[in-house]
């Protein structure tokens, strides 16, 4: 009896070891699948890939091996079963092992993807003028509400249309399209529109404009809604890069975000702080590095006239408008881009070590949460995260403004550049893409960003890592251009554009394509150079060119005589109406500085009775800039052309009296003053580009 009850305890405990070495063996196969599907996703690290093949046949053969054991014990009824306490412990052990492995690389990869933000936070504000007593949406009668056409726009047409059908603002208003946002913003101003729906950070896009400096006192919210969307239905360009290996030549558009917050969940680019588009070649380590002058006049690509505008109103519309504009305008596909919070430059700076670059001049701005200013003297110098950035945000301490912000941006870049040889191991390199994981968003995918690693193995373990040699070779892009004064069309406002030279693109499109090998390289077979001069890198872009590429422009006739306007309306071709009197021009019909290539049918010239009226003007003679010489063309009172010198004498203009209204020159360096945005470089700008190229003492 008392055998019988032995055997039957021995039995039940046999059955349980059974048991749990099956339980066991399916969670080892789970975790097995797992961990090998884990190892089949780090293929990007081309470095590592022999021991993640390793390491993936040992995980199958220790799993065939744990399934032929269990199999055996379920064969065998009368096994002892202290065997099968020794396979549930090493089941145990490996489980736990592989568990964790599994995890720690299916978190690192599920962190990976942070950098390609899936979800945005969109802001969209109902605005009315300071003065309009309306105070809550819901009662708003009779009023003429402006939204955006465009409906992908999830802050101007998405999140308003919702709106206008939740509150019924349709039932007792009038719901009127825009084709952009400026025209929204001059009408609400004229009076013509009461509201608008517009971006919540409005006010920081067009302060900037001299005419909408106090914007954000002169309007005011009174309905702010958010919507939580996913990227990949606002932004077509989310999953444009899926099929693209970096391991090709690639091109990439880096957009620099302003902002004193962490994070990248909220659509923060209503301005094109910084652009900068960059070609590189992994199979030469070639690069081009251009700076896109924010205030560049190119053609909007999102916009359904597709006019020109100042580069930096597209960001207001979209990732995807501002890439196509760069796209359309460089004739190049964009495979790849990155939106980086000022935040996330500091703390990858700081990751890195800090930076040493040739700082070009005494800078101050204020820290990355304007809490105080931070200074960087001028010369060779090691920046923190903090310094870097006063480098790439200051642009109105600086005589050529948003230019020589662009070129100390490149100097910042190339010293990042520089310091991947500072990463000794795939730890540092993770570590430093945690650092500003949060402050990107970007479209490449978690394999294309684990290939930066081998590039940047590849760029160590040769023979460029040597202290005294770039690691990568970037050849500098400079786009030429100058400044005009132009009426803008949709705000009603004469703007300060930077108008690019026709000839500098098509030079920069052609140096891009080369190091895309998309065209054949052209050898230069003259080359000279002198031993006691250090050798300078050609800026591609810079020139000089002899032709200018600036608008013929409606003049302002407005205080000039009859025979004056007359004159100088047959020099520039215009044909005009004349009304009124015989006085002086009190008014004309269509606003100087209008495009001449835009002009439809005649002026009309408005004028006062008697010459009398002309005490109350200012202007006498007339000073204008021929737009393809670039000098000028000088005028008496008769409107007869005349020598600068006769026309000093003969007009006997005041220093205080010289700029006229038709002096576009004059305008711009008004203008200047205010916004310190572009301005055409001197030489001692093109030392400072070049210097940020490189010099090689040893050519």
């Amino acid at each position: 009896m008392k055998h019988r009850e032995d055997y039957k305890d021995e039995n039940i405990k046999l059955s349980k070891s059974r048991f749990a070495v099956l339980i066991l063996t399916f969670l080892i196969t789970l975790a097995s699948i797992l961990l090998v599907y884990d190892l089949y996703v780090l293929r990007a690290l081309e470095s590592f890939i022999k021991y993640l093949n390793v390491l993936t046949v040992l995980v199958i053969v220790i799993w065939l091996v744990l399934l032929i054991k269990t199999k055996k014990r379920f064969r065998k009824k009368h096994k002892k079963n202290f065997k099968n306490k020794g396979l549930i412990i090493f089941e145990v052990i490996y489980f736990i092992i592989i568990a964790i492995v599994s995890a720690v690389i299916t978190y690192f990869y599920v962190y990976l993807g942070n950098f390609n933000k899936e979800t945005v936070t969109y802001s969209s504000s109902l605005v009315v003028l300071s003065e309009n007593k309306a105070d809550n949406i819901k009662k708003l009668k009779n009023y003429n509400i402006a939204i955006l056409s465009d409906k992908s726009s999830p802050e101007g047409y998405i999140i308003p249309r919702e709106v206008i059908k939740k509150y019924k603002l349709e039932d007792y208003n009038n719901i009127k399209d825009y084709d952009n946002y400026s025209s929204m913003v001059a009408d609400l101003y004229s009076g013509d529109i009461d509201a608008i729906f517009i971006n919540t950070d409005y006010a920081k896009t067009y302060s900037t404009i001299d005419d909408y400096k106090n914007i954000e006192t002169e309007t005011k919210i009174i309905f702010t809604q958010e919507k939580k969307m996913q990227e990949v239905k606002t932004n077509k360009r989310k999953t444009s890069s899926s099929g693209k290996k970096v391991t090709e030549p690639f091109t990439i558009l880096l957009l620099g975000v302003d902002s004193i917050n962490e994070g990248l969940d909220k659509n923060t680019v209503a301005l094109g702080d910084s652009i900068m588009l960059i070609t590189f070649n992994p199979k030469t380590l070639n690069a081009t590095l251009l700076s896109v002058p924010r205030d560049s006049y190119v053609p909007i690509a999102c916009w359904s006239s597709k006019a020109e505008n100042k580069i930096t109103h597209a960001a207001a519309y979209g990732t995807d408008c501002m890439i196509s504009t760069i796209e359309n305008y460089f004739d190049v596909t964009i495979d790849y881009y990155a939106k980086i919070n000022f935040k996330g430059l500091v703390h990858l700076v700081d990751a890195l070590g800090g930076i040493d670059v040739e700082v070009p001049a005494r800078l101050c701005t204020d820290d990355s949460n304007r809490w105080k200013q931070v200074c960087i003297d001028p010369g060779f110098q090691h920046l923190d995260g903090e310094g870097a950035l006063v480098l790439s945000r200051n642009r109105k301490q600086l005589t050529n403004g948003d230019i020589g912000r662009g070129q100390n941006q490149q100097i910042v870049i190339k010293a990042m550049i520089d310091k991947i040889k500072s990463i000794k191991s795939a730890g540092q390199f993770l570590n430093i893409l945690n650092t500003v994981s949060i402050n990107i968003d970007t479209n490449f995918t978690q394999d294309q960003i684990l290939s930066f690693y081998n590039i940047a193995e590849d760029l160590m373990t040769n023979n460029l890592a040597k202290d005294d040699v770039d690691l990568v070779n970037i050849q500098q892009l400079y786009l030429q251009g100058d400044g005009e004064m132009i009426y803008d069309e949709n705000s009603r406002l004469v703007l300060w554009d930077y108008i690019p030279n026709k000839d500098s693109r098509k030079d920069i499109i052609k140096a891009m394509k080369m190091n895309l090998g998309l065209v054949d390289h052209e050898t230069n077979k003259s080359f000279s150079f002198s031993i006691n001069e250090e050798y300078e890198k050609e800026l591609v872009g810079y020139g000089p060119y002899k032709t200018s590429y600036l608008y013929d422009l409606v003049p302002n006739f407005v205080g000039l005589s009859k025979e004056q306007a007359t004159n100088l309306a047959n020099k520039k071709g215009i044909k005009i109406t004349l009304a009124g009197g015989n006085g002086y021009v009190i008014s004309q019909s269509v606003p100087a500085n209008k495009r001449l290539d835009k002009l439809a049918g005649s002026v009309t010239l408005t004028l006062g009775g008697t010459k009398e009226e002309k005490k109350t003007t200012k202007k006498t003679c007339v000073k204008e800039k021929d737009t393809k010489t670039g000098k000028y063309i000088y005028y008496d009172k008769t409107g007869k052309e005349v020598e600068e010198e006769d026309y000093n004498k003969s007009c006997k203009v005041a220093v205080d009296d010289q700029k006229d209204d038709n002096d576009d020159d004059n305008k711009t360096d008004e203008k200047d003053d205010k916004e310190k945005d572009n301005n055409p470089t001197d030489d001692k700008d093109l030392d400072q580009i070049k210097e940020i190229s490189g010099v090689d003492n040893n050519p």
